[in-house]
């Protein structure tokens, strides 16, 4: 179902919103379901009272879990609100825009960059919780917080020969500790992965996405944008017979072509990407000196945070480099819930849209339609770069 929009343009979708709001949805159940597992009671590995990597002093967190959340999920949201409404569209769109279209794409960007920050965040904390209750790992300080009966060491063997064999121990169960608070003893059962590490990377890694996407902070590169590549083109095409004519080379042929073709960005871009990194850095940090993560719970807690941000960034964004700071476009009215084998993608791209790309294709190819040699070096160096 569509209705008529006010502007008598372009129809707003009944099904497209609704498979957005679907979209949030699925996100909210995957924290849900997060938070669940993390009520559920982990596995309780055996363990040697002798071993030296648990024996660690039980300290107060330096970032509590409220902190966390601010730091990674609160703190990115209204940092990422503020880009999306004081610097979108840009100042590309032309002044006689109106105010209804100008909020329309602010809210867009907005509600697309929201999602990829959820998504980053819920994905994260489900994998995370759910491997948290399977493995059942103890924590460094697992011995202050289990404080174990030694006289009921025998009653409580697990595993091990003891000192039937040289430098023997015994495995034993949790039920030989005395701590009287259940969940502070299960916690003591969930080091890996670090869920602080992985959560302050899914937030604060996308933040730093989403920084560099909007603000334009990227390594220099010389391949031609979408925006750019169709005038690329037609100044390729308009000097081929002149150049043919007069026996000259390119100029886009010569070294200086190319270094005139990018430009780094200010230094500061660098200061607001490192900002956000750095301070997952320091939450990482304070789990290992709190003595609540091995060196690899840490490790993989990192990992799956720094893959969730780039795939949330990517499932909503379009490239740092190329996207020019734009989020995708909404799904195709026909295509919002799902597509059938042999349709590409969820965006319908009319011919005239996928000409303009076969010929943006053949310039960085160096193949654009009877290009000169020295053309197709060009394009084929582009490439390569």
């Amino acid at each position: 179902m569509r209705l008529p929009s006010s502007a008598g343009g372009s129809r707003v979708s009944i099904s497209r919103i609704l498979s957005y709001i679907f979209d949030w949805i699925v996100i909210i159940l995957f924290a849900i379901v997060g938070a669940l597992l993390n009520l559920t009671r982990p596995f309780h590995r055996a363990f040697s009272l002798a071993d030296p990597s648990i024996s660690f002093p039980m300290r107060p967190d330096t970032v509590k879990v409220n902190v966390l959340v601010v730091v990674a999920l609160i703190a990115p949201g209204v940092i990422i609100a503020a880009i999306c409404l004081l610097f979108v569209p840009g100042p590309t769109t032309p002044r006689q825009t109106p105010a209804s279209v100008r909020w329309k794409r602010k809210l867009w960007e907005l509600n697309t960059s929201w999602m990829g920050l959820a998504m980053s965040l819920a994905v994260t904390f489900f994998i995370t919780q759910g491997m948290k209750s399977l493995f059942g790992r103890p924590r460094p300080d697992l011995l202050s917080r289990c404080n174990p009966d030694l006289n009921a060491i025998a009653e409580h063997i697990s595993g091990g020969f003891g000192p039937s064999v040289p430098q023997g121990q015994y495995l034993v169960d949790f039920k030989i500790c005395r701590q009287r608070d259940q969940n502070i003893l299960d916690d003591g059962f969930m080091s890996f992965p670090s869920g602080h590490a992985s959560f302050s990377w899914a937030g604060l890694l996308y933040l730093t996405f989403v920084i560099c996407s909007k603000l334009a902070i990227a390594i220099p590169w010389t391949l031609p944008s979408s925006d750019s590549s169709s005038a690329f083109i037609a100044s390729n095409l308009s000097t081929r017979d002149s150049d043919a004519t007069n026996g000259t080379a390119h100029e886009s042929s010569s070294p200086h072509s190319l270094r005139t073709s990018a430009a780094a960005p200010p230094v500061y871009g660098l200061v607001l990407a490192l900002i956000p990194i750095s301070t997952a850095i320091y939450v990482v940090s304070s789990r290992f000196t709190d003595y609540k993560h091995h060196a690899f719970d840490l490790i993989v807690g990192s990992l799956i945070g720094i893959v969730m941000s780039w795939i949330s960034f990517r499932w909503y964004h379009a490239p740092i480099r190329r996207g020019a700071g734009w989020s995708w476009g909404p799904r195709s009215v026909g295509r919002s819930w799902a597509i059938g084998v042999g349709v590409q993608g969820y965006r319908e791209v009319s011919q005239a849209e996928w000409k303009r790309k076969d010929d943006v294709d053949a310039v960085e190819r160096g193949e654009a339609h009877g290009l000169p040699s020295n053309e197709r070096d060009v394009g084929q160096e582009r490439a390569a770069l």
